[in-house]
């Protein structure tokens, strides 16, 4: 069984690599319109293919494609690949972009994301049609003998039963509780797991025992053991975690983590760091080192009154920061209103200037913070820095306002290219961004830092409603 499983994970990984191969070429034929293309590579190409092969490597250990897969569903790994197929268009375009000498018309890109969408999507539709047909003759099934007839174990059946495509059988459960629901599965008192051992063929052994049979739990391992059986514990306080929990050594101790943001690690913390000082070094070089004159005398012909707004706002761990944006309103301008609360901008705001509105509906006002994304006090991607005053009403407001703070502060975030940006007069609004906030950095991702990245270039272009 160790075999076959070895074998598919290796195919898996074959036919994936071959697929970006495949996709490549086609792309260059197509793109060029030179079927030589083919045996006149020049060194750039080359480089380029290597290039992408070594970031699929990364990109596909970074979000587990090729971890176990049997229990998971066919959708979960078209997500997954989705992002893997992005990495691989961003990086053609940067390097397509930086080394003129390569060949390929800019069409490459287009094509070989297509090329490889297909491909990838078809091999994998087919690879799960093969196992599919197998499992339904009896093949590359794994069967499981679940040790407690408790909530946890009940439920791990259903899942099992629910999902017949995760190729798992379950031969039984052994419980000191006779279950009479499950329909002859029930094979004995946890006392019989040497029998039950001896005369059936057991690939894995689930133990959902409640935490207080410890010694139970372990006569049950020493018996696996023995038998050269794996062994999996479901342990019930699990329901207390969330699916981001982690498990960590604290000397001899295992420890779980009921709540792990992957963001909070040092490792994905320095990555994180290193991509936003890369690209806020390249949009402040190659972008605002020629359009802040342009627009520091645009706005001086527009209107009296300086051309940076300074702001303060809370960062990471609510520590204070001022926030630079080319300013959009009268210098007369109050951000507080006749009651001392918070007064946000609203679509028609007689306090923005012409110029102004059409710096906030391009986005062209908030450039100037990748000068904070460089300092570290944002990131290019996380949750929207709030004034202090909006940050003083908001926290006694809404559960868990201050999560948003576990992190740094973003240029564009999870909840603005969902929409919700710009004003949050109505209390719903402002808990919808903060749910959104939440979910991203519970599920952070590099590669959900350049998806957002992606959507809200999309939602510049197309034009996004609440920018105002």
């Amino acid at each position: 069984m160790l075999t076959n499983r070895t074998y598919l994970h290796f195919f898996r990984q074959f036919f994936d690599y071959a697929s970006i191969i495949f996709a490549f070429l086609l792309a260059s034929i197509i793109s060029t319109g030179r079927e030589e293309i083919l045996y006149t590579h020049r060194v750039n190409e080359i480089l380029l293919l290597i290039l992408l092969l070594f970031t699929w490597f990364i990109s596909s250990h970074s979000t587990n494609l090729y971890e176990e897969f049997r229990s998971r569903n066919f959708s979960f790994e078209l997500v997954v690949l989705i992002k893997n197929i992005l990495v691989q268009i961003l990086i053609s375009i940067v390097l397509i972009f930086f080394i003129k000498e390569i060949t390929f018309a800019r069409l490459f890109v287009l094509y070989n994301g297509l090329f490889l969408f297909m491909v990838l999507i078809t091999e994998k539709l087919l690879l799960s049609k093969v196992l599919d047909n197998l499992r339904r003759r009896g093949r590359n099934i794994r069967s499981i003998l679940i040790i407690g007839a408790g909530e946890v174990g009940k439920k791990f059946f259903y899942s099992i039963r629910e999902n017949p495509h995760f190729g798992y059988n379950v031969v039984g459960f052994l419980d000191d509780f006779e279950i009479p629901m499950f329909d002859g599965l029930y094979l004995g008192t946890v006392d019989s797991l040497n029998k039950i051992l001896l005369e059936r063929e057991i690939d894995n052994v689930i133990v959902a025992l409640p935490n207080y049979a410890a010694e139970k739990i372990h006569h049950v391992i020493d018996i696996c053991e023995r038998y050269g059986k794996v062994v999996r514990i479901i342990p019930d306080y699990f329901r207390f975690a969330s699916s981001r929990y982690s498990i960590s050594m604290f000397g001899q101790f295992p420890v779980i983590a009921v709540k792990e943001e992957k963001i909070d690690t040092y490792f994905w913390r320095l990555v994180k760091r290193i991509f936003d000082i890369a690209f806020s070094s390249i949009v402040i070089i190659i972008l605002l080192s020629w359009l802040y004159p342009i627009v520091a005398l645009l706005i001086k012909n527009d209107s009296k009154g300086s051309v940076i707004f300074k702001q303060e706002r809370w960062g990471r761990n609510n520590k204070k920061f001022i926030v630079y944006k080319f300013r959009t309103m009268r210098c007369d301008s109050t951000d507080i209103d006749t009651n001392g609360k918070f007064r946000q901008s609203t679509q028609n705001d007689p306090r923005i200037t012409k110029l102004g509105r059409f710096f906030r509906k391009t986005n062209i006002d908030e450039l100037l913070q990748f000068i904070n994304v460089l300092k570290g006090e944002m990131s290019v991607v996380g949750p929207r820095p709030h004034p202090t005053l909006l940050n003083k009403e908001s926290l006694h407001k809404i559960d868990y306002y201050l999560k948003r703070h576990f992190v740094k502060p973003g240029l564009t975030g999870w909840a603005q290219v969902h929409g919700f940006r710009g004003e949050t007069s109505d209390i719903t609004l402002m808990e919808k961004r903060v749910e959104y906030d939440l979910w991203y950095i519970e599920n952070w991702s590099f590669l959900l830092d350049i998806q957002i990245i992606l959507l809200t270039i999309w939602n510049m272009i197309k034009g996004d409603p609440n920018a105002y």
